[in-house]
């Protein structure tokens, strides 16, 4: 029989705190992100659901405001992480590039829009959320 030491600070409590904190963040970039792609589909800024949008000013739009979400969405992972709230923003910063990076893989060859788009996403994701964690943690003086 062996015993297990628990670092200090660290509980059973702390890992799901930490799991929520990364999941609340995930789950309000993802809400945000629908919700306004939404918006800008009813007033037909953007094509209907489901056609391709190859204008490269809609698309910077929306890569502008999935930049902003993401750093708001680390922002808010790192309030609400138990500890190490840089860390955890960067956690939901990698999951969000893994995301994206397999979003490149599948949307590229199907030719929906710019290229640039699912790539910058990719690529803005993790320093974005890292951002939102900094800012929260010069706020906050942790």
């Amino acid at each position: 029989m062996t015993t297990q030491t628990i670092p200090a600070g660290a509980s059973q409590g702390n890992v799901w705190k930490s799991i929520g904190a990364v999941l609340a963040g995930f789950v309000v970039v993802a809400a945000v992100s629908l919700g306004t792609d939404e918006v800008f589909h009813i007033l037909k800024i953007y094509p209907p659901w489901g056609e391709p949008m190859h204008a490269p000013g809609a698309n910077a739009l929306a890569l502008t405001y999935r930049i902003v979400y993401s750093v708001l969405g680390g922002y808010i992972t790192a309030k609400l992480a138990p500890r190490n709230p840089v860390k955890h923003a960067v956690i939901l910063g990698s999951i969000g590039m893994a995301i994206s990076i397999l979003g490149v893989i599948v949307t590229l060859p199907m030719h929906l829009g710019p290229a640039w788009y699912p790539i910058g996403l990719a690529i803005t994701a993790l320093p974005c959320s890292w951002l939102g964690g900094v800012l929260y943690s010069r706020k906050s003086g942790s």
